[in-house]
């Protein structure tokens, strides 16, 4: 069986749950990081951003759920993580525990929403235009494409005015929609060596253990080590995520069972159309 972790979504569910498993992970999302999750709130009047605040409980719901699956009797043979579902597919495979998942990606999401202060950043989704369309679109632009999902969804990241050109580039080249959504960090790009240092000096308060359950990595699609997660956790961001490779891969190796771990059924709806295209 494998599952398989979402990033950021891009907003909370209704209702939440109420049970224990939920209430233990609320509790140390306001130990570990000074945010509520069930009123959605900081703890502090100089608390953390609504970015960081989402990116937080994407993680947390992930956590949840794997709480869920795990007392339902169901475990993984091996993990797939998407952007900043890594963080709880390291808690899954038990690399690192909860509250360190839930501290760390809250302490990377307030170093990064120090970038959308300097400078106004975007992320971009054009859908069914082919990648050389796209990729072409973002470079005369000045963005760049941060997400491959599908042959035919991707998602730009970049400064807000540099998005707003490469969206309309693809749709005047056919792409049957588009849509822009503010951001405050350009993930997945070049532009985020800006933060390198500070994200690394981040992840090096950490100790990772080697991944009770083997974890693939979106970039090259290899297996993560314990020695290798601290740098990994820095250089992916400066990266795009490869989504559609990393479900070719899980194809290749021969699973068919998957659960998207998190909140939403993006990866699942991702994977549809993937092998959609493999039956055409």
């Amino acid at each position: 069986m494998l599952w398989i972790f979402p990033g950021q979504p891009l907003h909370r569910e209704s209702p939440l749950p109420d049970d224990d498993d939920f209430l233990a992970i609320a509790r140390l999302c306001r130990e570990r990081c000074g945010y509520d999750l069930v009123s959605h709130q900081a703890l502090s009047a100089h608390g953390l951003s609504p970015h960081t605040m989402l990116q937080v409980y994407g993680v947390a719901m992930s956590l949840y759920r794997s709480r869920k699956l795990r007392h339902d009797g169901l475990h993984p043979d091996l993990i797939a993580e998407h952007s900043l579902g890594v963080y709880a597919a390291l808690a899954a495979c038990d690399s690192i525990g909860e509250g360190d998942a839930l501290e760390l990606v809250c302490r990377i999401g307030s170093s990064m929403a120090g970038m959308g202060q300097r400078q106004p950043y975007a992320l971009g989704c054009p859908i069914g235009i082919d990648r050389g369309v796209v990729e072409q679109a973002a470079a005369e632009a000045g963005v760049f494409v941060a997400n491959y999902n599908t042959s035919g969804h991707f998602l730009l990241a970049g400064v807000a005015t540099g998005i707003e050109a490469a969206l309309a580039a693809c749709q005047a080249a056919g792409a049957f929609s588009v849509s822009q959504f503010p951001c405050e960090a350009p993930l997945h790009t070049p532009l985020m060596a800006e933060l390198a240092g500070e994200l690394a000096a981040i992840v090096a308060d950490y100790c990772f253990q080697e991944p009770a359950i083997p974890l693939l990595e979106h970039i090259g699609q290899t297996r993560l080590s314990a020695a290798i997660i601290p740098a990994f956790l820095v250089t992916e961001l400066q990266q795009p995520v490869y989504w559609e490779q990393t479900w070719q891969t899980v194809r290749t190796i021969g699973f068919n069972r998957c659960i998207e771990v998190g909140s939403g059924q993006a990866l699942t709806k991702f994977n549809r159309w993937i092998d959609s295209e493999v039956c055409r």
